[in-house]
């Protein structure tokens, strides 16, 4: 019979859009849209990030390097999304298939097929990491917007690669944040995050995130290699590569129930 496991927590964990990023989950495709970037101060530069933004439906096909004083090794992943708060993502690589983890009601689930079994993550089991990767599920988790959970000052303008960034410090109004500060370089031309670095209360550098690569698809920015580095560890890296995108595309009604953990 399947079981189910909750874990509690009074926190409220709000985290980068990682989970975007990396499998689709709600995906904010940026549209390719003209900029005006000059004169804008942080609120208008993270307002019209957020703005264009573009929920949509998608499936998502791709892998995840893991790099660690082990060696490498890879999981190959499918994720269905609908929206910025639903998310389905199955393993399909031989060591971990038909593990699943599902994103709805603010909640997230996984799904063990060997043992089947479904656990509820909140609390201290949200800091676990993803399949021994630099992500860890607390990534994973949903959030309010960006202006509701912190404010912003416009630090100035680096180049991240070969794209001329407006450099942002984000610090949380809130002490129950996953992340007290961060840092986002936005792209001053299609306002697309391309590096951002989450910080712990003490000053301490927890995580870096860069987008290596982007293409455009059906008139949207797409990520399609992320590198994520939690430096806290140490020799260790992960790199999300999505090797297919279907956008705006019909999905069952039931995609994203708890009974479909277990097909």
């Amino acid at each position: 019979m399947q079981q189910k496991h909750s874990y509690k927590t009074p926190f409220n964990r709000i985290s980068i859009h990682l989970a975007l990023v990396i499998f689709g989950a709600g995906m904010c495709f940026s549209l390719c849209l003209p900029a005006t970037a000059h004169g804008l101060d942080a609120n208008e530069i993270i307002a019209r990030m957020e703005a264009n933004q573009t929920q949509s439906t998608s499936i998502i096909s791709g892998r995840m390097i893991i790099r660690d004083r082990f060696g490498e090794r890879s999981s190959s992943y499918t994720a269905w999304s609908q929206g910025s708060e639903l998310f389905l993502v199955e393993f399909t690589s031989t060591m971990e298939q038909g593990q699943k983890i599902l994103r709805r009601d603010n909640s997230l689930y996984l799904y063990f097929p060997d043992a089947r079994e479904t656990i509820r993550l909140q609390g201290a089991a949200l800091r676990d990491s993803l399949l021994g990767s630099d992500v860890s599920y607390e990534d994973m988790t949903g959030g309010r917007g960006l202006a509701d959970t912190y404010t912003f000052e416009l630090l100035g303008q680096e180049t991240i690669g070969d794209s001329s960034c407006h450099k942002i410090e984000l610090n949380a109004k809130e002490a129950n944040v996953a992340y007290p500060k961060q840092i986002y370089w936005v792209d001053t031309q299609d306002f697309v995050v391309r590096k951002s670095e989450q910080y712990a209360r003490s000053g301490r550098l927890l995580k870096t995130t860069e987008v290596l690569e982007t293409s455009r698809i059906a008139g949207y920015h797409f990520p399609t290699r992320i590198s994520i580095k939690d430096e806290t560890r140490r020799s260790s890296g992960t790199e999300m590569i999505i090797e297919n995108a279907e956008l705006d595309v019909e999905l069952p009604s039931d995609t994203f129930s708890l009974d479909r953990l277990t097909w």
